[in-house]
């Protein structure tokens, strides 16, 4: 790009100085009438003390392909084509012209005048025009100050990047102002000397800014690039293609529109769009993003003019289009369907409706104004008549009359209310005005009123606007705001327009939003979707573009092996993670106390789960327990009331008393396992439970030993006859309790058992319980009262047959092998169960083998002595074998 300015810029010099210097050979003193071989024939003069010049696009050629064997001005195929919608650019200027000096308030005693040449769509004549600019009046002599002097004070143009790129090349060398009313790339702006260049329209980094907020605010992901050849286009692409990907969005594929270029290279340009066609219709795209300017709206509809030769479906897409473009249609496209652009959404600069500039147009006819070099290609072609005699010039088309009515022409041929581009035209020119204005109140403080018009504008150069003109703010007849920004940008938005297409060809746009970023935060881009008209084929449905269906709550996107970012699968939240939004990239994880719905797009709080009172489960073990602690005192109360019998006294009356009262609160230290879990009763729980058991075991094993060694110590000559007795038993089962005392204490000192939450065994469910702090502690003390029914049961196994009528042995045997089976089976559904399940599970293990152990040993005791009282006998309870 560097390469080509400098090429540009040299020729442009050397051009200049030979120029200067063949005419001063040819006349020092005066200068002479230069033959121009290349004239402008579509130019518009009105004479004015100043002159604002403007390099328009509105007409051109089609151009064979040079040969070099003859002039290039007569390669031209036919007669020059006009684009008529484009006429209005010319209005705009004549326009604002007309209303500035006729406005006593701006430039009094001073008349603008305008000087408008056509640019013909290419860099050759786009120079020449320039170099007019820079030369005598009448006269193209650039460079050379001769005869009388056009007093140009800035120049309007061009309406493409590139047109106004070669515009300011020439322009800037003399500072004279330039305000572009298309558009000026960065990839330009950045390489010349902008201090006299203004832009008419924003930046167009905030335009790719607000593109990408209306790909975010529909959530389209998914898109077709459509991009214009040539600089602007390829700097456009570097500039977007990072930002598509910071901002999630993907493009299926890139079409690019060619440049205006020779007939017959246009020709196999079309013939070579059947590729591109096939593309546009399979893709899965439904929002195609055109990047273009004016010119490239002609090879768009072209391209979907193939459409109609090659039998495809119709194009029905959402097209996003930038404020470069203008619905434009040359007079050949007039009758070509435009329904495909039904329903398009643009970002257009900002524009409004000067009051008057209707009626300013019902005016215009082709004589309406002399040195009008522009009317007769307009009026011809956008109405479709000859203003020549058909006869004399042998024309087909019907003779103009010359009242025909501009309101009468379909709006893409051209359009009454004022296009966003002949708008910036329009404040253009009163940007100039202003500034002028600026300048005289400047120099009116210094000079004297009567003396204002020879003194101030006779002196002014252009370079010195330059000064003003970057900090002029006005307000036009509008009511909008005009002025520049620091880099010559003007302060202003884009409207979101959306174009609605009628059957028979007309349209309007519609205004649905605004891109300013000059609004205060959370006001820069505002837009109605009930306001937007889509495509009849979307029903009115918002349009989806993306790669594949949005993830909908419940899952998240998982991308596709060798695909673009924008297509992936959608997997489904695991347990305990949701995803609350659409297409989000991964599931987030619950929070402790909470657990995934069904649909895994909400976290639910879960339930608190624990043994209660309230509950059916917790009402009948609580019930149990009560009742047979009761049983354990109405059998207790009962051996006290007939404490003096054979079958109280009988194998130690005070070991029963002890097992009893221990039984009692076995049953009652269930209680401990019901009700919400707390500091104290986690403490409490498993340790009193194993000391009180093992002293009820302990006490069944010592009335088992009593049992064996009072008939073992009666044989004559026994030596166990001293070990008969209390204090041996009572030391039996004090130690044996002390020992798993000592394991409990040991437990408490170095892990406790304490409150805690199970977060994680039930899904939805928060589990209070107690947390044994060291689980190898807990089985200690099971298992050392396992050993000691182990032991129990033995000795028991083993005086199951001892000669007497009620042999308290067989009895215990029962009670212990009951016993071991329950806490036997108790290990495995213990650890196999949660929450409340697996309390109620240690609560009924027990309550059953506590109730073995009463059943099986007092039963039968308080049977005989409540129900059978004759056999309450020494006698009969005693009976030995020989």
């Amino acid at each position: 790009m560097e390469e080509k300015l400098v090429t540009r810029r040299i020729f442009v010099l050397l051009l200049l100085l030979l120029l200067s210097q063949a005419a001063c050979k040819k006349n020092p003193t005066q200068c002479a009438t230069t033959v121009d071989f290349l004239p402008i024939p579509h130019a518009s003069y009105q004479p004015g003390d100043l002159i604002v010049g403007e390099i328009v696009s509105q007409v051109f050629y089609a151009y064979e392909a040079p040969s070099f064997k003859e002039q290039p001005t007569q390669l031209f195929i036919s007669e020059p084509i006009s684009v008529p919608k484009n006429y209005q650019h010319n209005l705009a200027v004549a326009f604002a012209v007309k209303e500035i000096n006729g406005n006593p308030n701006i430039l009094p005693n001073i008349t603008l005048g305008f000087h408008i040449l056509n640019s013909y769509y290419g860099a050759r004549m786009t120079y020449k025009a320039t170099l007019s600019f820079l030369s005598s009046q009448h006269m193209f002599l650039p460079n050379f100050k001769c005869d009388k002097q056009s007093n140009q004070i800035a120049v309007i143009g061009g309406l493409g990047s590139e047109i106004s790129a070669d515009m300011a090349t020439l322009i800037t060398i003399y500072k004279i102002p330039q305000l572009t009313y298309g558009s000026l790339s960065p990839a330009h702006s950045n390489q010349i000397l902008i201090s006299s260049v203004y832009q008419m329209v924003p930046n167009e980094a905030t335009q790719s800014m607000g593109v990408i907020r209306l790909f975010h605010h529909f959530r389209w992901t998914w898109i077709v690039l459509i991009v214009a050849e040539g600089d602007s286009g390829d700097r456009f692409w570097q500039i977007i293609m990072p930002m598509l990907s910071e901002n999630g969005i993907c493009f299926d594929f890139c079409v690019r529109l060619p440049k205006h270029t020779y007939f017959q290279d246009e020709v196999d340009i079309f013939l070579k769009q059947e590729e591109y066609f096939t593309l546009l219709t399979q893709t899965k795209a439904n929002v195609h993003f055109v990047y273009g300017e004016n010119s490239s709206m002609f090879y768009l509809r072209l391209l979907l003019l193939l459409r109609t030769f090659i039998s495809f479906p119709p194009l029905h897409k959402v097209w996003i289009v930038t404020c470069h473009w203008d619905f434009e249609s040359l007079p050949v496209q007039r009758t070509w369907d435009i329904e495909t652009f039904h329903g398009a959404l643009s970002l257009a600069v900002h524009s409004n409706q000067p009051p008057g500039f209707k009626m300013f147009q019902q005016s215009i006819s082709p004589s309406w104004a002399e040195g009008d070099g522009f009317i007769e290609n307009f009026w011809e072609q956008a109405f479709g008549c000859s203003l020549r005699n058909p006869d004399v010039h042998g024309d087909s088309k019907k003779m103009c009359s010359g009242e025909e009515k501009l309101d009468s022409i379909l709006p893409v041929v051209y359009e009454m209310s004022m296009t966003g581009h002949s708008y910036n035209v329009y404040n253009a020119v009163y940007a100039v005005a202003h500034t002028l204005h600026a300048i005289y109140i400047f120099r009116s403080k210094h000079k004297a009123r009567d003396k204002w018009k020879s003194l101030v504008f006779t002196n002014v150069q252009p370079w010195q606007l330059n000064i003003f003109l970057r900090s002029i703010t006005f307000n036009n007849s509008a009511g909008d705001t005009i002025q520049f920004n620091e880099n010559g940008e003007l302060k202003s938005g884009f409207d979101v327009t959306n174009w609605v297409i009628f059957p028979n060809g007309s349209f309007i746009r519609l205004k649905v939003g605004r891109l300013d970023p000059w609004a205060p935060p959370g006001e820069q881009f505002t837009i109605h979707d009930d306001q937007i008209v889509w495509h009849r084929t979307f029903n009115q449905v918002l349009p989806l573009s993306v790669c594949n269906d949005h993830c909908l709550p419940g899952y998240s996107r998982q991308k596709k092996e060798g695909e673009k970012f924008c297509c992936y699968d959608c997997v489904p939240c695991s347990d305990g993670m949701i995803s609350e939004w659409t297409d989000m990239d991964s599931c987030v994880l619950c929070p402790q106390d909470q657990f995934s719905n069904y649909d895994k797009n909400h976290c639910l709080p879960k339930d608190i789960m624990f043994l209660s009172y309230e509950e059916p489960i917790g009402i009948i073990l609580a019930t149990m327990a009560i009742s047979l602690s009761l049983v354990t005192a109405l059998i207790f109360g009962t051996f006290l009331k007939h404490q003096d019998t054979p079958i109280v006294k009988a194998n130690n009356r005070s070991l029963t008393y002890l097992l009893l009262i221990s039984l009692a609160h076995c049953f009652l230290s269930a209680l401990l396992f019901i009700g919400e879990p707390g500091k104290m009763t986690c403490l409490l729980r498993q340790t009193s439970f194993g000391i009180i058991f093992s002293v009820a075991i302990s006490s069944v094993l010592a009335k088992t030993i009593t049992v064996v060694l009072a008939f073992v110590a009666t044989k004559p000559g026994s030596r166990l006859r001293p070990l008969v007795g209390k204090t041996q038993a009572y030391s039996l089962v004090l130690s044996c309790s002390l020992v798993q005392v000592g394991i409990c204490v040991l437990w408490i000192s170095t892990s406790s058992p304490f409150p805690d939450k199970d977060l994680y065994s039930l899904k939805e469910t928060i589990i209070l319980e107690c947390n044994e702090g060291s689980a190898a502690m807990f089985f200690c003390v099971l298992g050392y009262m396992g050993f000691l029914a182990a032991v129990s049961l033995m000795v028991a196994f083993l005086a199951r047959k001892l000669p007497d009528s009620f042999n308290e042995a067989k009895f215990i045997t029962f009670s212990m092998l009951l016993f071991c089976s329950v806490w036997l089976s108790f290990i495995p559904s213990y650890l196999s169960t949660k929450g409340k399940s697996m309390v109620a599970v240690e609560i009924f293990s027990i309550l059953t083998s506590s109730a073995g152990l009463l059943g099986c040993i007092f039963l039968p005791k308080f049977y005989i002595i409540v129900l059978r009282p004759e056999l309450n006998k020494r006698l009969l309870l005693v009976k030995k074998k020989y």
